[in-house]
């Protein structure tokens, strides 16, 4: 079939590639040049392992077409995919429209004939019933559109996968309309993956656009649920893992994502949650998801507990302190640092009056943009030159299987602060490292080594430090 794709951020350019790998001719629109340019050359602008090979792939095999002007989608093809972001809002928790709505007054007009039109981004429920009122409005006589919503269910570091052999797919197409097309389409569409059993569940626009908030929603409660029962365990001096290992044997609960740590961060969960909280408020349902704001809170006190522990472990504050921080994305295998945990982290260090240093296999320079005034390593080795502690704040591979002989030798100070719970204890307290991790009891796991003594500088001596880099 031919297909357009609308919008090429991250949901975008990986549903077009994986759209053309499944057979399909594909049109990617963005009105952003830079990336266009970037995109027809085979150039992905952010880091998704995989996404690289089916993208030159299917552009070489003439499947994969880019392109910034949307009459060309409207000519190109008779099924079109929204897939433009939808971020929150700069004031308030709601989500901005704004990109799916220019993206609908952009397209509607031009097209001619009959169209399906189907939206993946992550709109708030009643977004589908609003943007075909719009549509009606901007049809051209004689031409028939149909809206229908099949939300995304990406996982950052897994987008290939997830788009070609995903869990289910969803669509929810207008109760009110008896003569819808888009399942008869969409099945053909998906042909190769419905083929090998994946569920499809055919539903209305509201409960497709519930289905992936909703999702969010109870995996950010879930992440946050372990974490609040680890600010239990730091007070009482238990091991959380331990605990999640015991609760998680339970079928009805699951061991995975109750791994304690810094939370959750990305483009995805923390907007998704606000915005589900804005959208109950504004149809009268404040009280069902009042309990988000509190998911919402335990998230965020786990970067500031971070921040503490660290402190504790430089012996009471970080004011002089030479920290290295590991990892930088907020989940590895990405170089994603919106609402990043672990750079949340490194600002906040760096504010106390430390001395950050940070790296990150992918996501350097994304940060670099967003926290200039840190300091940026090439290597993991690098960052801990004459660190006086050394923060794994993203559990990359290369940083979970770290020998800690890797630094032993460039470290002033053998101290480690686990905010992920990814390290072996055991193997650190063997090399001689005081180890520390989130959600357990704030006190050191082995005999401190003797360090040389950093000189305390003034407070306006380290402020004038951070301006200099910043600088």
């Amino acid at each position: 079939m031919k297909l357009t794709v609308i919008g090429c951020g991250y949901l975008g350019a990986t549903h077009a590639a994986c759209m053309a790998e499944l057979g399909h001719d594909v049109l990617g629109v963005d009105t952003d040049a830079d990336k266009v340019a970037r995109l027809k050359v085979g150039d992905t602008p952010f880091f998704e392992p995989g996404l690289s090979d089916v993208l030159r792939r299917n552009l070489s095999a003439g499947r994969l077409q880019f392109t910034t002007d949307v009459r060309e989608a409207a000519a190109f093809a008779s099924v079109h995919f929204l897939g433009v972001g939808t971020p929150q809002q700069r004031r308030g928790y709601g989500v901005d429209l704004g990109y799916v709505e220019a993206a609908v007054d952009a397209l509607t007009p031009l097209l001619r004939g009959d169209h399906l039109v189907i939206g993946k981004s992550t709109v708030p429920v009643g977004t589908a019933a609003a943007l075909a009122q719009r549509m009606a409005v901007l049809t051209a006589p004689g031409s028939r559109i149909e809206l229908a919503w099949s939300p995304e269910f990406l996982r950052e570091g897994f987008a290939v996968e997830d788009t070609l052999e995903p869990d289910r797919l969803v669509l929810g197409t207008d109760p009110d309309t008896a003569e819808s097309t888009a399942e008869q389409i969409v099945t053909e569409i998906y042909c190769d993956i419905l083929s090998t059993g994946v569920p499809f569940i055919r539903t209305d626009w509201a409960t497709a656009e519930l289905v992936k908030v909703s999702a969010n929603a109870f995996l950010a409660t879930k992440i946050s649920f372990i974490n609040a029962v680890s600010e239990i365990c730091e007070a009482v001096g238990a091991d959380v893992s331990t605990l999640a290992d015991a609760i998680g044997h339970d079928k009805r609960i699951g061991r995975r994502f109750l791994n304690a740590g810094l939370g959750f961060g990305g483009g995805c969960l923390p907007k998704d949650i606000r915005g589900f909280i804005a959208r109950a408020d504004e149809v009268g349902a404040t009280q069902s998801l009042r309990f988000l704001r509190e998911v919402d809170a335990i998230n965020t006190r786990r970067r500031t507990a971070m921040v503490d522990l660290v402190a504790h472990a430089c012996g009471g504050d970080v004011l002089g302190a030479n920290i290295a921080v590991l990892g930088a994305a907020f989940k590895p295998e990405s170089d994603d640092v919106r609402d990043s945990p672990a750079l949340n982290v490194a600002g906040q260090l760096a504010l106390r009056g430390a001395s950050v240093t940070v790296f990150d296999p992918k996501a350097s320079q994304n940060s670099q943009r967003m926290y200039p005034m840190l300091a940026y390593a090439t290597s993991a080795a690098e960052a801990c030159e004459q660190a006086d502690a050394v923060v794994v704040a993203t559990e990359w591979a290369e940083f979970v299987h770290m020998a800690p002989e890797e630094i032993s030798d460039v470290v002033r100070g053998r101290v480690i602060i686990d905010g992920r719970r990814c390290l072996d204890p055991q193997t650190w307290r063997d090399a001689g490292w005081r180890y520390h991790a989130i959600g357990g009891p704030m006190r050191a796991t082995a005999v401190p080594q003797q360090s040389p003594q950093r000189s305390r500088p003034t407070s306006s001596q380290v402020t004038g430090d951070i301006a200099s880099r910043t600088r």
